[in-house]
């Protein structure tokens, strides 16, 4: 790679925003989008350099996925998905780690959600279980799925009770996916469901978020793990918003109703309409960037990375999320009765971005951990 990761989602976000139309009807990501995000590193962010990744830092990692949801919400949430869970890539053995992700060139599908059994054997581990939402599952490579470990006497806790929860990596081909997705938004993420019956996986194709730590240096790996998926869901969010803004923006000039009327772009309603979102996203985007830069200053330093921290990445990443909806369903009503249309790329922001508020890192539940903590609640900060 030759270019910057951010230089090439600029790149790759007009073609992406061409391709927007085919990606929804085909709910999955057409193979020339795929060969340039995967050549570009897109899908390998947080790949550790000595694995082949770009490694990318946590302000980049947020931008270069807020440009991809600019020009695509699904591809922008493909990128997202793949890279957060390149992140394993830092805590697998080295060769594990190559035979997985192979330098970048192999994509790995992640679902944390702890939907199976990894009962231990003497192989390693007997995996079974159904998984839902795991986004980009027909351009993958490997799956990377969430198990509650089981020992001979039930699941296995860790220090304050709760269950140890590993990622277990298996083959895509090897798993089977059913075709569930057909759903409001992110139509083209192709977030179907996977499941497999009694699968043996290697004790080193395992690896626990909870109890393990990563095997790099690096303060990408420092920073919080749970904020970073968040920042990544956040960042497409905004993105879609952002896109959303500038179709209405565009529209608001080049549409005149009749002759001898204004153009929306001359009416106080959408004038105050766009002036508002501007400010609200900026507001947004803002917040999300001094969250990060406080919490990546205190990573690369070798500072503890404090539940103060952690409660700025989580309010900024569910504010964002929150703010970007909002502002997406503002465009679309004020993008009038052409919005309504499927071609209308208003509709599908709007509906992208609101199905981006459901996910469990941004969902409104993370108001209530984040609101005990600012009132000084006991409150149990694993997954902070």
């Amino acid at each position: 790679m030759t270019e910057a990761p951010l230089e090439s989602a600029r790149r790759i976000a007009p073609l992406a925003a061409a391709l927007a139309e085919q990606i929804e009807r085909d709910r999955a990501l057409p193979a020339e989008l795929i060969g340039e995000l995967r050549e570009a590193g897109m899908f390998h962010l947080c790949l550790p350099r000595s694995r082949g990744g770009p490694e990318a830092g946590a302000a980049e990692f947020f931008e270069v996925l807020e440009t991809l949801g600019r020009g695509d919400g699904a591809t922008g949430w493909c990128a997202m998905v793949a890279s957060t869970s390149s992140l394993l890539g830092a805590y697998l053995e080295p060769g594990q780690a190559d035979a997985i992700f192979d330098g970048g060139r192999s994509i790995a599908a992640g679902v944390f959600a702890p939907r199976g059994r990894a009962t231990r054997a003497d192989h390693g581990f007997t995996v079974d279980g159904r998984w839902a939402f795991v986004s980009g599952i027909g351009h993958s490579d490997w799956v990377l799925a969430g198990c509650i470990v089981h020992g001979g006497d039930g699941p296995e806790l860790l220090p304050g009770g709760r269950p140890d929860v590993r990622l277990m990596a298996m083959p895509a081909g090897e798993v089977e996916v059913i075709d569930t997705w057909s759903v409001a938004g992110l139509c083209g993420t192709g977030s179907h469901d996977v499941a497999t019956g009694a699968r043996a996986v290697p004790a080193a194709r395992g690896v626990s978020l909870f109890s393990d730590r990563p095997r790099e240096p690096g303060a990408l790996y420092a920073f919080p793990l749970f904020g970073l998926l968040a920042l990544g869901i956040s960042a497409v969010a905004m993105g879609i918003a952002r896109g959303a803004l500038e179709e209405l923006i565009a529209l608001a000039a080049g549409k005149r109703p009749a002759p001898g009327t204004r153009s929306p772009a001359e009416r106080a309603t959408i004038q105050t309409e766009v002036a508002r979102a501007e400010a609200a996203l900026r507001a947004a985007r803002a917040l999300a960037l001094e969250q990060i830069g406080a919490a990546w200053g205190a990573a690369e330093a070798g500072r503890a990375l404090t539940d103060e921290l952690r409660l700025g990445l989580r309010l900024a990443s569910t504010h964002a999320t929150e703010t970007a909806a909002a502002v997406a369903t503002a465009a679309y009503r004020a993008g009038g009765a052409g919005a309504i249309y499927s071609a209308s790329p208003l509709q599908r922001r709007l509906r992208d971005a609101n199905v981006a508020t459901q996910h469990m890192m941004v969902a409104p539940a993370t108001w209530e951990l984040t609101g005990r903590l600012l009132l000084g609640q006991p409150t149990d900060t694993s997954q902070l």
